[in-house]
C-alpha cells in the first residue's frame, strides 16, 4: 500500500497538483495505518494462539477420557487395532482443538472489520454501498454453497478412506495366501481406488474453495473503487478526498482476511464433522457401571458360540461354569481361539448376551466390559510415566510399589526413575513389558480377570512364581488363564479347546 501511494505521489508531483496539495499528511496517515494494521495482525495471532493452546489443554483431557471409556476402544484393545479409526480420531481431535484459531477468531475479527467498514461507508459515501452489498450477497451465496459442498465431500472422503484402510489391512494380513493364489495385485486395486476417490473429492473441494476465493478477491478492490468514484461524484476534491481514500485503503487492507473465508468455511465444516465423530466415542458412565455387581461368584457360558474377530466360527460352542476362587486354564494350540474366547467373555467381540450369565443373570456386553480386566499377552507400553502405565489412578505409591515388587519389576523401575520415570515401548524388554502388564492386573479391582498367556516372554521359574503370587492375590475373583503350554496352577481347572 505504501509503495502504491508513494508512486501516486511521485506521479502527482510531475503535475500542477504538487503546488496545490500537501501529500505529506496523507502519506503519514497511510504509513501510520500500515503500522497499526501490522501490529493488530501480530497481536491477533499472539492472542489467538494463546487462546487455542489454552483451549487444547482444557479439551484434550476430556476427549481422551472419552476415548478411554468408549466401548469401541475397549473392543479393539489398548493396541487400537482399528488403525483407520485411530487415525480419524487423532485428526478429529486436532480439528476440534484448532477450531478457535481457524474458525472462531478469524471469522469474528473479519465480521467486526466488515461491519465497521460498512458503517463508515454508509456515513461517508452511501452511494458506494450498492455494489458493495451486491458483492457481499454474492459472496454469502458462495459461502453457503461451499459449506454444503464441504459437508458432503468431507463425509465422502472419510468413508472412502476408512473403507480403503479396512480393505488394505485385510489384504496385508492375508499377504502370503494371496500371493500364493496370485491375487495379491488384484486385491490391492479396490483399496487404492478408494484412496484415489478420497483424493479426487479433496481436489473437488479445493476447486470450490478456489471459486469462493475468486469471488472474495473481487470485494476489496471493487469496494475501494466504488468509494473513490462515489466520493468524486459527490464533489469531494483535494484534501477532502483524504477520509474517503483512507476508507478505501481500509477496504483493501481487509482483502487478505477476506481471502481466508474459504479456509474458515472448510475448517468450520471439519469441526462439525469431527465433533459428530468424537461423540460416537463417548460412553456415558451409566453404561460402564450400571447394574454391575462389585463381586460375582460364578460366570456361566451357556453354549457360547466361539468366533474369531472377523466373525468366523471357531470350533464348537462352549459350555462351562467358572467359579470365584477356582482359576480356569484354557489349553490348546496356537490358533484354536483361546484369546478370542477371552475377548468374547470380556465383551470385546460381539456375542449373544443370553449365552453369558453372572450368578444366573444375563450379562450385557456393556456389563461384561465394565466387570472384566483383560490382560493381553502382547503388552502395550504407553509413552508416559510408570505411574500412568499402571492404570491405577487411585492407588497409593505404596500399593504401586507392592504390585511392581510382586511381578519382580521393582529394581528395574527404580533404575528408570521411579514411578514418575518416563518409559516407552522401546525402553522395556518383552519380558519387562509383560511383567508391567501383570502389575496392571495385580492393581485391578475388576471381579473377572482374564489373563492371556501371562507367562509369555518370561523364564519358566520366574513365570511360575509371578503367576502363583498373582493368583493368590486374585483368589476371591473369577480368573481365566489361557496358555499354549501345559500350565496348570495348583487348584485350577483345565479346559482344552479344540
Amino acid at each position: 500500500m505504501s509503495v502504491w501511494f508513494l508512486g501516486a505521489v511521485a506521479l502527482a508531483g510531475l503535475t500542477p497538483a504538487a503546488l496545490t496539495f500537501n501529500f505529506h499528511v496523507p502519506a503519514a496517515f497511510i504509513r501510520l495505518f500500515a503500522l497499526t494494521r501490522t501490529a493488530a495482525k501480530y497481536g491477533e495471532r499472539v492472542v489467538g494462539h494463546r487462546a487455542a493452546l489454552t483451549d487444547q489443554v482444557l479439551r484434550r483431557s476430556t476427549l481422551f477420557a472419552a476415548m478411554a471409556a468408549a466401548p469401541s476402544v475397549r473392543k479393539s484393545g489398548w493396541q487400537l487395532g482399528n488403525q483407520d479409526r485411530l487415525a480419524d480420531y487423532l485428526d478429529d481431535v486436532e480439528d476440534v482443538d484448532y477450531a478457535r484459531l481457524r474458525v472462531s477468531l478469524p471469522s469474528a475479527t473479519l465480521g467486526i472489520a466488515i461491519l465497521l467498514l460498512i458503517a463508515a461507508t454508509l456515513w461517508m459515501t452511501p452511494l458506494a454501498m450498492v455494489p458493495i452489498l451486491l458483492l457481499i450477497a454474492v459472496n454469502m451465496v458462495g459461502v453457503r454453497f461451499l459449506a454444503s459442498r464441504a459437508k458432503t465431500d468431507l463425509a465422502a472422503i472419510r468413508q472412502s478412506r476408512q473403507q480403503a484402510s479396512r480393505l488394505l489391512g485385510a489384504a496385508i494380513q492375508a499377504v502370503v495366501p494371496l500371493q500364493g493364489e496370485r491375487r495379491w495385485g488384484s486385491m490391492l486395486d479396490e483399496p487404492f481406488d478408494g484412496y484415489a476417490n478420497a483424493q479426487m473429492r479433496t481436489l473437488v473441494l479445493r476447486h470450490g474453495q478456489a471459486l469462493l476465493d475468486m469471488l472474495a478477491n473481487c470485494l476489496a478492490p471493487c469496494a475501494m473503487l466504488s468509494i473513490l468514484v462515489s466520493a468524486w461524484l459527490s464533489g469531494l476534491r483535494g484534501e477532502a478526498l483524504l477520509p474517503p481514500a483512507l476508507l478505501a485503503f481500509a477496504w483493501l487492507a481487509v482483502a487478505e482476511s477476506v481471502l481466508g473465508a474459504s479456509k474458515i468455511v472448510v475448517a468450520f465444516a471439519r469441526e462439525k464433522t469431527a465433533r459428530a465423530a468424537l461423540a460416537k466415542w463417548d460412553a456415558p458412565d451409566s453404561l460402564t457401571r450400571k447394574h454391575v455387581a462389585e463381586r460375582i461368584s460364578s460366570l456361566t457360558l451357556d453354549r457360547l458360540p466361539r468366533h474369531a474377530p472377523d466373525g468366523r466360527l471357531i470350533g464348537r460352542p462352549i459350555s462351562a461354569t467358572l467359579k470365584a476362587g477356582r482359576p480356569t486354564v484354557l489349553h490348546g494350540a496356537s490358533g484354536c481361539g483361546k484369546t478370542s474366547l477371552l475377548k468374547q467373555v470380556a465383551g470385546w467381540l460381539d456375542a449373544r448376551e443370553e449365552c453369558v450369565l453372572g450368578d444366573g443373570i444375563e450379562l450385557s456386553v456393556d456389563a461384561r466390559r465394565a466387570m472384566s480386566c483383560f490382560c493381553a499377552h502382547d503388552a502395550t507400553v504407553l509413552a508416559d510415566t510408570v505411574r500412568e502405565n499402571l492404570f491405577a489412578p487411585h492407588a497409593s505409591d505404596d500399593e504401586l510399589w507392592r504390585a511392581l515388587d510382586a511381578v519382580e519389576l521393582q529394581g528395574r523401575i527404580r533404575a528408570a526413575g521411579g514411578l514418575d520415570g518416563w518409559i516407552t515401548q522401546d525402553v522395556l524388554s518383552l519380558g519387562e513389558a509383560q511383567r508391567l502388564n501383570l502389575a496392571r492386573a495385580w492393581l485391578s479391582d475388576r471381579p473377572v480377570m482374564l489373563l492371556d498367556e501371562p507367562t509369555e516372554h518370561l523364564a519358566a521359574e520366574q513365570g511360575k512364581r509371578i503367576l502363583d503370587a498373582l493368583l493368590q492375590r486374585l483368589r476371591q475373583r473369577i480368573v481365566i488363564v489361557s496358555s499354549h503350554d501345559e500350565l496348570t496352577p495348583t487348584g485350577a481347572t483345565a479346559v482344552r479347546l479344540q
